[in-house]
C-alpha cells in the first residue's frame, strides 16, 4: 500500500495486521533510521519516532535494540541503500527501497517477485517524474488549534497541512525536513510520525482483476526482509 495509506491503516487496526507483519515493518523503520544517523536520540530525530512508535505497538525492547545495533553496522557485514525502479500490471509504477548486504540476491529476488506478478523491474531513474521526495510529519490533532499550527507549519517550511482522521498530515520539501523539526520541538508537539516519503504526482486506476496482482506485488516485496518500504501510485483503495 502507499505509504500514506499504510500509516493510516496501522493507526486505525493494528489488530487487523498480523503481528508478525505490524513487527517487521516496525523494526524495518527503526533500522532505516538508525543506519541513516546515530544511536543517539538526542541527535537522530527520526530513530526517537521510530523507537516510539514501536514501543506503542509493543514491539519487544530486545527487538528494537538488535534493530539499531544492524543499523550501526554492529555484527555483521555493511548495508547498501538500493532504489528498485519498475511497472507492475496495469502500468502501475512501483519504487522500492531496500537496504541489503547482497545487492546480487536482492535484485534477483526483486526482479522475480515483479514477474510473478505480471510486472517488470525498470531502469534506475524511470519513476524520476512519477513521484516527488517529501517530508512528511504524522501529528495527533486532539488539543491543537488548527490555524495556529498550520501558520506555524507553513512558516516553517511545509507545502501542506491536512487534517485526516484525527491527524495532522504536514508535507515539505525533503530539504526542510530540519526546520519543520526544529519548529515542532519550538511549539512543544511530538509528532505520532516523521519520515521521507516518496508521494506520486500522477495515479492509476486498474480493474479488479489487475488490482488482486498488484496486491500480490506489495505483499511480495514488503515481506522481503531486504525491502525497507514500497511506494506505488496505485489510485485505488488497498
Amino acid at each position: 500500500m502507499g505509504r500514506k495509506s499504510s500509516k493510516i491503516a496501522l493507526r486505525k487496526g493494528a489488530a487487523d495486521v498480523a503481528r508478525g507483519q505490524l513487527y517487521t515493518r516496525m523494526l524495518k523503520d527503526v533500522f532505516k533510521a538508525s543506519k541513516g544517523g546515530s544511536a543517539e536520540l538526542s541527535a537522530n530525530f527520526l530513530l526517537k519516532v521510530a523507537i516510539e512508535k514501536a514501543k506503542k505497538f509493543n514491539v519487544p525492547r530486545e527487538h528494537i535494540e538488535k534493530a539499531i545495533k544492524k543499523g550501526q553496522g554492529e555484527g555483521g557485514a555493511g548495508f547498501q541503500d538500493i532504489a528498485y525502479e519498475g511497472y507492475g500490471p496495469g502500468g502501475v509504477a512501483v519504487f522500492v527501497e531496500s537496504s541489503t548486504d547482497n545487492p546480487t540476491r536482492t535484485v534477483a529476488n526483486i526482479r522475480s517477485h515483479f514477474k510473478k506478478c505480471n510486472g517488470a523491474l525498470g531502469n534506475s531513474g524511470s519513476l524520476q517524474f512519477v513521484f516527488d521526495h517529501k517530508a512528511q510529519f504524522e501529528i495527533v490533532a486532539e488539543g491543537i488549534n488548527e490555524e495556529e499550527f498550520t501558520l506555524h507549519m507553513i512558516e516553517a517550511g511545509a507545502d501542506d497541512v491536512e487534517l485526516d482522521e484525527g491527524y495532522f498530515v504536514v508535507t515539505a520539501p525533503k530539504e526542510a525536513f530540519g526546520q519543520i523539526q526544529e519548529k515542532l520541538q519550538e511549539i512543544e508537539v511530538t509528532p505520532e510520525d516523521a519520515s521521507l516519503v516518496r508521494i506520486p504526482n500522477n495515479k492509476k486506476h486498474v480493474d479488479d482483476e489487475t488490482l488482486v496482482q498488484i496486491e500480490k506485488l506489495i505483499d511480495f516485496l514488503e515481506n522481503d526482509d531486504d525491502v525497507a518500504t514500497v511506494y506505488h501510485n496505485l489510485e485505488n483503495e488497498i
